[in-house]
Formats: C-alpha cells, sequence, structure tokens
C-alpha cells in the first residue's frame, strides 16, 4: 500500500499533501490511466494508486460493478454472531449537548454528529467483506471494511452528480415511508444537505440542479431494515475535466453529508466534540477507469483495533433533533447488509 509521495525541489515552497494529492491525480486523469482513491475525513493519510499497484492482498474494493474482489474467502461461518455493545447515552449525550449549543448560537445548521461503537463477531474484516451487499465496498487488511449505500460523486461523459442521503427510519414501522417523508425535522435536514451539496457543485461545475428530490430506498441489514432518504443533483463540468479530476474531488472534500453546513465551522465543532479520531470513516474513496469516475462516502465502517471491532456510526443533527432519537438512529445503523 502506497500513500502518495511527490519529490518536490528544495528551492520551491513545498506543497500541502492535498495539492500533492490532487497533481498525482490530475496527472493519470490526464493520462486516463485507471486508478483508486482513498481519503480519510480529515485528509491526513490519502492513498491514490493506479490500478496495477494494487496488491490484492492488502486492499480490495468493490464500486458499483468494477472490482478487485476475490469471493472466495477461505472463512466461512454458518452462524453468524454479531452483538453491539451500546455506547453509554450520557456520554453521547454529552457530545449532543456541545453541537446543540453551536447550532442554537447560529455556528452550524447541520452537523453530523458520530460515536464509535464497540461490537463482537466471529467475522473478520474479509468475511464481512466478501459477505456484504452494498455499491461501495472496500477492504484494507487488518485496518478496517466499509460497505456504503452512499454514492460520494459520479463523473460520466462531462456531467458530475452527487447523491446526498439524509433521513433514516426503520422499515418495519407502520407506513414508514410516509412517516419518513412527512417528518419536518428529516425534511429540513434533506433540504440542508441538497442546499449544501449543491453549492459544492456550484465551485466545479455549470448549470446545477437538482434532478430528483427526496426519494426512498430501503436497505437489508442483518438486525432490520432501514430506509433513506436521497436526492439527485448534476453539474456540467468544463472540458479537459479529466486533467484537473484531482482539483474537482478535493474542492467538494470533505463530504457535506457526513459534515455539515457551513463546512470550516461545523468541523470545528465535530472535532471537538467527538473527541475521538474518525481515521478512514467518513473519508471518501472512488475509482477512475480512464472516463468516468465513482466514488462513496465511507458510511457502515467496521475497524479492527487492538482491543476489537469498532462499529463507527452517526447522523445528522439540527436545532430540532432530540438528544433520544439521534442515539437511537446512530444504533440503528449499526448492522451488517446481509441476512
Amino acid at each position: 500500500m502506497t500513500v502518495v509521495k511527490v519529490t518536490t525541489p528544495s528551492y520551491l515552497c513545498p506543497m500541502t499533501l492535498t495539492e500533492e494529492t490532487a497533481e498525482k491525480m490530475n496527472l493519470l486523469g490526464k493520462l486516463q490511466i485507471p486508478f483508486l482513491f482513498v481519503f480519510d475525513f480529515l485528509m491526513q493519510k490519502p492513498i491514490v494508486l493506479s490500478l496495477d499497484e494494487i496488491n490484492p492482498d492488502e486492499i480490495q474494493f468493490c464500486i458499483s460493478n468494477a472490482t478487485n474482489q476475490v469471493s472466495n474467502s477461505d472463512e466461512k461461518h454458518d452462524k453468524i454472531i454479531f452483538s453491539v455493545k451500546n455506547i453509554d447515552f450520557q456520554e453521547y449525550k454529552s457530545a449532543f449537548d456541545k453541537v446543540m449549543f453551536h447550532l442554537k448560537r447560529g455556528d452550524s445548521y447541520l452537523l453530523n454528529l458520530t460515536k464509535p461503537v464497540n461490537i463482537e463477531t466471529n467475522l473478520g474484516l474479509y468475511e464481512i467483506f466478501n459477505r456484504s451487499n452494498a455499491p461501495y465496498k472496500l477492504w484494507m487488511k487488518d485496518q478496517f471494511t466499509v460497505f456504503s449505500p452512499e454514492p460520494f460523486v459520479k463523473i460520466i461523459d462531462g456531467k458530475i452528480y452527487a447523491f446526498p442521503m439524509k433521513g433514516t427510519i426503520d422499515a418495519d414501522l407502520p407506513n414508514a415511508g410516509q412517516k419518513l417523508l412527512a417528518d419536518t425535522k428529516e425534511l429540513a435536514e434533506h433540504y440542508t444537505i441538497v442546499d449544501l451539496i449543491r453549492n459544492d457543485l456550484n465551485i466545479v461545475a455549470k448549470k446545477v440542479k437538482v434532478d430528483q428530490f427526496r426519494y426512498i430506498e430501503k436497505i437489508a441489514t442483518n438486525r432490520r431494515n432501514l430506509l433513506q432518504t436521497s436526492s439527485v443533483i448534476s453539474g456540467n463540468l468544463p472540458a479537459e475535466y479529466a486533467s484537473k479530476i484531482g482539483d474537482i474531488i478535493m474542492a467538494l472534500l470533505p463530504a457535506g453529508s457526513i459534515s455539515g453546513a457551513p463546512k470550516k465551522k461545523t468541523i470545528e465543532v465535530i472535532v471537538d466534540a467527538e473527541q475521538y479520531n474518525r481515521g478512514y470513516y467518513t473519508g471518501v474513496f472512488g475509482l477512475f477507469d480512464g472516463e468516468k469516475l465513482d466514488s462513496g462516502v465511507m458510511i457502515r465502517f467496521i475497524e479492527q483495533n487492538d482491543s476489537g471491532m469498532v462499529f463507527k456510526a452517526g447522523g445528522g443533527i439540527t436545532v430540532n433533533s432530540k438528544a433520544e432519537d439521534e442515539y437511537q438512529e446512530l444504533l440503528d445503523k449499526v448492522y451488517l447488509p446481509f441476512q
């Protein structure tokens, strides 16, 4: 696994890590060389690898229909053990109250609050990756696996598309879909994130518009079924966009759906309230195939550490949020995406 390193002449001002990463992506895009990128939330350990640099013993991905996944896992458990060690509600509420203080003061209008949740399972990261049913999957040996339902951006034929996802409900509740669409808190949250992503796309594209607003998708899990709402936003990229593909992606980071609005101040509040390192959780990863780009937000994320498995999860908080509801939504998102 190679972390991006670009040699800079000593007589020049050194580039930042973000600039180095964008430069490598721009070069690969210009040459139409397929590559994988994996970015952590705070862009401290970005990875950019041409496909022939990837060692499948260390990194495997499945991005829509493109994959280097090897499905013949040696481990295959017939009976799945999966249990959640709920985080203490008061611990969560302490972070929630910090967030609410800033929301009421107007420092942020929407903030994605997350927490690590300890889990116990007899499955390893690789078996979870192999079994998972999700459009965006990534496995990094002895580090983490992600099985995300959420796209970040897609670039197809000179157009860029974003698919912000906000709003979750237990699909098995009576009239769950109608309840989700009628929930005023969820609606306000979705309006905010759509507006944020639309503004983000305006930085890199022209004629940005909302193609579809707030449609429902169903997600099947080992614990319960969920409904989530998403929207589609698109814009037109300039000619020769492939040679600026790194600059385009960097301008959109971090993903608005897992940070909030306005981004800069919201991220400061997140770091203070959460008091833990998200790492690659809520970062983005994707694939440029030489012509098109597809990428996902790294939610639904399981990390391996010295003490065991940790599932990192969270949800959007607005001034109308209630701690008990948001705590339950966080726990609802701790699941395996298979029966």
